[in-house]
């Protein structure tokens, strides 16, 4: 069914195109649909990718930014020069596929256990801090006339509206309550600089091949704020996957993070970058509390939440190693 869809709607802007094929679809998204196909077309076939909202969807969560905007993004980025996918169309109604767009797939890998591990990836490794810290003061440089409507963050409304949803839960957790009380006693406050953030820039999210960062993916939680919030993002000890001693992704350290940033142009505040990863850890283990809320109280009593709701334990175990006296 969907292969005749995207077949009537490829045909409808892709010159040459006479159908679509292999069309399957990817495991992960929480929120949305994505699927890989080939277009066919006189000259062979081009990989492509199809972001969607599920069928009945409505308004995108409060986080996120939407997919019109999204799409916008991917190419402002790949048109900068970017790791990022080409937008080849934003669906219309007219289309009967929904809201989304369709863009251009990029070879590589996504999968982190296997970044960090599969000898393909060895040569990559080492490159890759230094890499993302070029990618992310790259995205941070963006202009901002060119960007499209999008909410505005700060570190003292992250506190609270993290406060807010995790007391929601009412489990207290005295880990997330120290946690709580250090970020409320750090809060830099507003940023000088207001810069595009991509707020989800970490594992699973990065198009990896054996010569380094290929793609970044997934927009949807684009917006204003601190720059310093995404390399705290990446350094989250939850996307090190095991390798704790490696603070960028399991695969490097801050300072090749830092050393990549200042060689593109950019200034990092290591203290606020700090702040960023105490409070993406706490909120990495709060958005764990809300899965395994989901899956007590339903209708999805699916094994993933629950999974993944356990992991808010980890990140208690990261906080206070965060928090310890000892660590700088």
């Amino acid at each position: 069914m969907i292969e005749e869809q995207l077949g009537r709607c490829v045909a409808s802007w892709y010159k040459g195109a006479s159908g679509v094929t292999g069309a399957a679809r990817l495991s992960g998204g929480a929120s949305q649909e994505t699927w890989t196909f080939d277009i066919i077309h006189a000259g062979g076939v081009t990989g492509a990718i199809l972001r969607r909202a599920p069928p009945g969807y409505g308004a995108s969560p409060g986080r996120a930014c939407g997919l019109d905007a999204e799409a916008v993004l991917m190419q402002l980025a790949h048109d900068a020069g970017l790791p990022s996918p080409r937008v080849l169309h934003v669906l219309q109604p007219e289309d009967g596929l929904g809201a989304g767009f369709i863009m251009q797939r990029i070879e590589g890998e996504t999968i982190a256990r296997k970044i960090l591990r599969d000898e393909q990836f060895a040569k990559a490794r080492p490159m890759l801090a230094r890499q993302l810290g070029q990618v992310a003061a790259g995205i941070h440089s963006l202009p901002a006339l060119r960007l499209p409507k999008l909410r505005e963050m700060n570190s003292t409304k992250e506190i609270a509206d993290l406060e807010r949803e995790y007391h929601g839960f009412g489990r207290p957790r005295p880990v997330f309550e120290l946690a709580l009380r250090w970020l409320r006693a750090h809060d830099p406050g507003p940023s000088r600089e207001l810069t595009l953030v991509h707020g989800d820039f970490r594992h699973g999210n990065l198009v990896i091949g054996p010569d380094g960062v290929r793609a970044v993916l997934d927009w949807e939680l684009a917006h204003f704020g601190d720059p310093m919030e995404d390399l705290g993002w990446l350094c989250v000890n939850s996307w090190r996957f095991g390798e704790i001693d490696k603070p960028v992704g399991g695969f490097g350290s801050r300072e090749e993070l830092f050393a990549g940033y200042e060689q593109a142009g950019r200034k990092v505040d290591p203290d606020r970058v700090k702040f960023w990863e105490v409070m993406g850890t706490l909120r990495w283990g709060v958005m764990c509390c809300g899965m395994m809320q989901r899956f007590r109280q339903g209708p999805d009593h699916s094994l993933e939440r629950a999974m993944i709701g356990r992991r808010s334990s980890e990140t208690e175990i990261d906080l206070l190693r965060l928090l310890a006296p000892r660590e700088k």
